[in-house]
């Protein structure tokens, strides 16, 4: 497992595959803080789908890298797109993947400010979203994560968990633990004004083995996700 980005697929492998579902995965390029890398969120998405695809009969496909992070933009090195190009090329990747006989599609989305992609699989037909929230609730009780979701928010105890357990190299030696349970108006004000680091949650309690354990849970709860489409 490595989170690579990059599938080594050839024309000649996904014709033998004959998948008629495909994943995506969507990240962000946004600030973790000081301990991860502004990647993270693509890291973490590509470790999801690159699971999914060893264990599932699906089209793997490249990431978005790049996506709606505009609460995260007080931090030097945060990129975003608006909600509407990310619903635009979404739903042209859709098209383009029924045209080549591929008639479903997963986002399998890392970033909790794409709320788009849910009004995206909404309206249209043979769209799934994952992980739920359901399913990153079975996850952290898998793994045993001491966080809930609601205290570890961004770059905390879950985010480093995965990439110390498939790209340990990218995570730095300054895990500072922070903790901003009431964020009334996040969307309004942006996480600066709840977290100085831009860390919300407990990244030093995070472990490699956590990490196997949440993508050992994700990859068990995505059999139900496929059975839906």
């Amino acid at each position: 497992m490595t989170g690579d980005p990059l599938p080594r697929a050839t024309t000649a492998d996904v014709r033998e595959r004959g998948a008629r579902v495909a994943v995506l995965p969507v990240g962000s390029f946004e600030q973790h803080g000081p301990h991860l890398p502004l990647v993270t969120d693509t890291v973490v998405a590509c470790a999801i789908a690159e699971r999914i695809a060893a264990e599932h009969p699906v089209l793997l496909l490249p990431p978005i890298t790049i996506s709606c992070s505009h609460e995260h933009a007080a931090w030097p090195g945060t990129v975003s797109i608006s909600a509407r190009t990310l619903y635009a090329v979404v739903t042209d990747i859709a098209e383009s993947l029924r045209r080549s006989g591929v008639p479903k599609l997963v986002l399998v989305n890392a970033h909790g400010g794409n709320y788009v992609l849910s009004n995206v699989v909404q309206e249209a037909e043979g769209l799934a979203l994952f992980p739920e929230r359901s399913d990153w609730h079975a996850a952290r009780a898998a793994a045993g994560l001491a966080t809930s979701g609601q205290s570890d928010m961004h770059a905390g105890e879950l985010e480093t968990s995965i990439l110390l357990h498939v790209r340990p190299d990218l995570v730095g030696p300054d895990r500072v633990d922070h903790l901003a349970e009431d964020r009334p108006h996040l969307l309004t004000h942006g996480l600066h004004r709840y977290s100085g680091s831009g860390v919300v949650g407990r990244p030093s309690l995070a472990s490699a083995d956590k990490g196997r354990h949440l993508l050992d849970s994700l990859a068990g709860s995505f059999a139900g996700h496929l059975a839906a489409l």
